[in-house]
């Protein structure tokens, strides 16, 4: 009966939105970047940078919203650099996207103890408040759980419209999608493909940043290591799930956040018989089992890992 009661409480919702925000970000920076034809396994360091850089400006003195900016400029260079690599070289995406989750990592952890020698404890900074929407906050159950969050998750289920809107309503989207599936068509039109891909990963690299920066400056008041917790990879996943559509990326997103939030919660109420990784293990089980049947009839960008020459057939 409790675990069924759990589905009615408030706190429960407010925690499953709270907790899908940075995969909203990072799911909807991995769909752009696959639509183009990029996979981009370098989200996982990405976030990672996003993550300290905007937690950093704050507590140098910036502003939180600056510091969304900041992150998000990162983010983009680090989406520059695996470009120059896998688009315009052409070299393995698996590869350099890996390299450049090493390499943000890494250039992470070393800034933050350059820049904090001696620190055991991280210091805390003021993060987001959340913010109550007028009227809507009212709402019984689901304008307390939906309308009184952060407003960087605000942000994140707008950008779900917006990108819908630009990907499947706009010729830039359009061209997005056609470099994705066909770059021989798109480059017969005049449209530089490597341009378009290249602007792709950039802003897909800036919203994984951002979903990063969430952590620190929303949820969290503090850096700390391996807090993004292989959340990078889960994004990667509910590509897959959503089959490149922003609407069922939210869709996913929600999904694994709720078993999270299950899980932590069956935790706490639960006999300490059972050992607690097995209640770490619900939410990725549960993901599993959804990506595997949403995922079977999924139709993927026809020229993802397929490198661009031009000239070439």
């Amino acid at each position: 009966m409790e675990f069924f009661e759990m589905f009615l409480n408030i706190g429960f919702w407010a925690a499953t939105i709270r907790m899908a925000t940075p995969l909203i970000f990072g799911t909807l920076g991995e769909l752009i970047c696959e639509r183009a034809g990029v996979l981009n396994l370098g989200i996982e360091g990405i976030m990672t940078t996003g993550a300290m850089v905007a937690w950093m400006w704050v507590y140098q003195g910036g502003d939180l919203w600056t510091a969304v900016l900041v992150a998000a400029v990162f983010g983009m260079l680090f989406g520059l650099l695996h470009s120059a690599f896998s688009v315009y070289m052409g070299l393995s995406q698996h590869v350099t996207g890996i390299g450049i989750t090493m390499l943000a990592t890494a250039l992470t952890y070393y800034s933050f103890r350059m820049m904090l020698p001696g620190v055991t404890t991280p210091p805390k900074i003021v993060p987001f408040e959340n913010y109550a929407v007028p009227f809507l906050s009212e709402i019984p159950v689901l304008g307390q759980a939906l309308f009184n969050q952060s407003p960087l998750t605000y942000l994140a289920f707008i950008l779900v419209g917006v990108v819908a809107y630009v990907l499947y309503r706009t010729p830039m989207g359009l061209a997005v999608r056609m470099v994705g599936e066909n770059p021989m068509a798109v480059e017969v039109q005049g449209i530089d493909v490597y341009r378009v891909r290249t602007a792709a990963v950039m802003v897909g690299s800036g919203f994984m940043a951002v979903g990063g920066a969430f952590l620190t400056i929303s949820v969290f008041d503090a850096f700390y290591f391996d807090m993004i917790n292989g959340r990078g990879w889960i994004c990667i996943a509910l590509v897959i799930f959503a089959s490149w559509r922003p609407g069922k990326a939210l869709l996913g997103a929600m999904l694994f956040a709720a078993f999270d939030a299950i899980q932590i919660r069956v935790q706490q109420s639960s006999s300490t018989l059972i050992p607690y990784q097995f209640y770490l293990m619900m939410p990725y089980v549960f993901s599993i089992l959804a990506l595997i049947v949403m995922s079977r009839k999924a139709a993927y960008p026809k020229a993802l890992l397929v490198p661009f020459r031009r000239g070439q057939r």
